[in-house]
């Protein structure tokens, strides 16, 4: 039996499979996308334009097609697939929680590359250097002093992470599917609901979506505002 939201039917399934597809996503992406964030801050070559066009891509590309060549790549018969049994691990990557967590961390990519590289940026070069000049280790200045320091980033980064996880459906659809109770999301439960004139339950998770949606937005821009007022 579903609970009661204001006396609307709530199916609880998407929400908890949304959440932890966002969580999990969120941190491989932070695993995934802070090296990444580093090496492209540091970056003083032609090439550095074409990497982070490539990050950002997911930005401005549809869904869809972004899907699609997913689904393509990630098929059993593919190599990554292939690598995959080599390790122990299913080939289906597709169509399962696997390919919700796949789609969504190369869709989610640049929400996490970006706000860690514009922290990077922003360290003050007098203090890693002075770390350097104490033969401190890379690793070393990198977890005490640069991580640190950088933390507003990573803070940014992996709320709007997580925000932008929970409000996919183009790439999920594609490449999760629509099976119930395996990867439908929430978007995809709200677009079953209007299709199927469920309204109610489509307006219970709407407005779950928008109050979400608000409250992660004041959340960085209030965080941004403080650091900014640190900073004056």
């Amino acid at each position: 039996m579903k609970p009661d939201f204001f006396g609307y039917p709530l199916d609880l399934h998407p929400i908890l499979l949304t959440l932890e597809i966002a969580a999990i996503t969120s941190a491989v992406l932070l695993i995934i996308g802070t090296p990444i964030a580093w090496y492209l801050s540091q970056m003083r070559s032609r090439a550095r334009i074409f990497l982070e066009a490539l990050v950002a891509l997911p930005l401005v590309l549809p869904p869809t097609v972004l899907g699609f060549y997913l689904i393509l790549v990630l098929n059993p018969e593919g190599q990554i697939a292939h690598f995959a049994k080599m390790l122990g691990f299913s080939g289906q990557l597709t169509f399962n929680k696997v390919g919700l967590i796949i789609g969504s961390s190369v869709y989610s990519l640049p929400f996490t590359v970006q706000p860690i590289m514009a922290s990077f940026e922003a360290l003050p070069q007098q203090i890693v250097d002075a770390a350097r000049t104490m033969r401190a280790s890379f690793l070393d200045r990198f977890f005490t002093i640069i991580v640190p320091l950088a933390r507003q980033g990573f803070l940014v980064g992996a709320v709007l992470t997580f925000a932008h996880t929970v409000g996919e459906f183009g790439v999920v659809l594609m490449v999760g599917g629509n099976i119930e109770g395996q990867t439908r999301t929430v978007s995809i439960a709200i677009y079953d609901h209007v299709e199927s004139f469920e309204y109610d339950q489509a307006h219970v998770l709407s407005v779950l979506m928008l109050v979400f949606s608000i409250l992660v937005l004041m959340f960085v821009y209030g965080l941004n505002r403080r650091l900014q007022t640190k900073m004056d």
